[in-house]
């Protein structure tokens, strides 16, 4: 029992852990994951987000097929995390991504499931440091 308590208490520590105040190789502490820009783009209600996903069958196939298909390859976590979003049939791609051909990899794989004309990328590949 005194095993037990000990491993939840370390556990517990060690999950609580994050890396606030641990400087970024530039010498900043301010973390370089802030996203700050992109979240009020969304709030803007210009941009599609995965709340503008409908919810027929036909919708929910084309993104669940594309979503497959991602995951499936040999891409980077952020590739497999992209949004993926179908409205009336209509595909909205967006999310960061490391390269240039990860963007093009996911575009083909979208045009080839909803088709050529369907698929509107909004992919943003990052600009190399």
């Amino acid at each position: 029992m005194k095993y037990a308590s000990l491993f939840m208490v370390l556990t517990l520590t060690v999950c609580g852990c994050d890396d606030v105040g641990r400087s970024t190789s530039s010498g900043n502490t301010k973390s370089e994951r802030d996203n700050t820009a992109v979240n009020q783009r969304d709030r803007s209600g210009t941009s599609k987000t995965p709340l503008d996903q409908n919810e027929n069958q036909k919708d929910i196939d084309i993104t669940a097929s594309i979503r497959k298909q991602v995951v499936d390859t040999k891409m980077s976590v952020n590739a497999q995390n992209v949004k993926i979003m179908t409205q009336d049939g209509q595909v909205t791609l967006r999310g960061p991504l490391a390269t240039t051909d990860e963007k093009s990899r996911i575009e083909v794989i979208a045009r080839k499931v909803a088709g050529e004309s369907k698929v509107d990328s909004q992919l943003e590949v990052a600009s190399a440091k």
